[in-house]
């Protein structure tokens, strides 16, 4: 593997990086052997946003019940939702049952291994059909998340930690990095966002473990801290999706339809609580039966 020089003159040595994330990667039961782009895929729409030890259980259980797009695609969609549980953001669940019927009827059953025919997918973004490419299937494919935004932001260009996303220049800081090899390219891409997970991390980055502490940039700067735009803080307690989750927690428990009645006991305060519940009507993740009740959809 070739050692590129960075925008900010530092040379980092990829190779250790690589090497180290072989020795030291964690055994996640999507990177075992055997794994199929469709286990990738699914463990992908999955993490988003949502930490790996809430994630882990519930792709194990999917992948037992539907080791297969097909598979996934024969279920009702309030049958899927329900199977989705707690990981939040609920409509991924339903644009992963879409893909799914796609690629069962257009792709053999089997996921697609280049990043413009994932792309044509339903549902699946930019980050997604990288992640399939390089993960699955060991393409040279740039893949860019808040982990890999923010090594890059301290080891390449000095910075406490990334600013606003901008995709075009995010990509392009990967792309210089990665070999013209697809199996190292992939390797170092999966390297980069384990780091910025385990090592590189916001609050307390564990610089004495990292394998590219010496040639990097923020370290050689001083470690100064972050000096960009205030970053956004997501709240939940009392959002809007923690009512649209606590409705939703109502259909999954039922084995049919609900009346109002069981739904307005599940938030109190009304007028965000109707408004939740026409968003959930909007989205298709709640449909309305004949008889005035409330259901996951298919389920009516």
């Amino acid at each position: 593997m070739n050692t590129p020089t960075t925008g900010a003159d530092t040379r980092l040595d990829l190779d250790a990086l690589a090497d180290w994330f072989t020795a030291t990667a964690r055994p996640l039961p999507w990177r075992a052997a055997g794994v199929t782009g469709w286990g990738v895929l699914v463990s992908e729409t999955m993490l988003q946003q949502t930490p790996v030890n809430r994630v882990q259980p519930i792709w194990e259980e999917w992948m037992r019940r539907w080791p297969r797009p097909s598979d996934l695609a024969a279920e009702p969609q309030g049958e899927v939702l329900r199977a989705w549980g707690k990981l939040g953001y609920p409509r991924r669940a339903l644009r992963l049952h879409e893909a799914a019927a796609t690629i069962a009827a257009e792709h053999g059953d089997v996921v697609p291994s280049d990043v413009d025919t994932l792309l044509a997918l339903p549902g699946i973004g930019a980050y997604t059909a990288r992640a399939v490419a390089a993960f699955a299937y060991g393409r040279r494919a740039p893949v860019v998340d808040t982990n890999v935004r923010r090594v890059v932001a301290r080891a390449v260009h000095g910075a406490g930690d990334a600013g606003p996303p901008s995709t075009n220049r995010d990509l392009a800081d990967v792309d210089a990095l990665l070999p013209a090899e697809d199996a190292p390219a992939a390797r170092l891409s999966a390297a980069l966002m384990e780091l910025g997970q385990v090592v590189c991390t916001v609050r307390s980055p564990s610089c004495e473990r990292c394998p590219i502490a010496a040639d990097c940039a923020w370290q050689h700067n001083g470690r100064p801290a972050y000096a960009g735009p205030p970053k956004k803080v997501q709240k939940f307690a009392g959002t809007d999706r923690q009512v649209r989750g606590r409705l939703l927690d109502v259909l999954r428990g039922s084995t049919g339809p609900v009346t109002r009645d069981q739904l307005d006991a599940a938030w109190n305060e009304a007028g965000q609580r109707d408004r939740c519940l026409d968003s959930l009507l909007v989205d298709g993740l709640v449909e309305q039966t004949d008889d005035g009740r409330f259901a996951l959809p298919g389920e009516r």
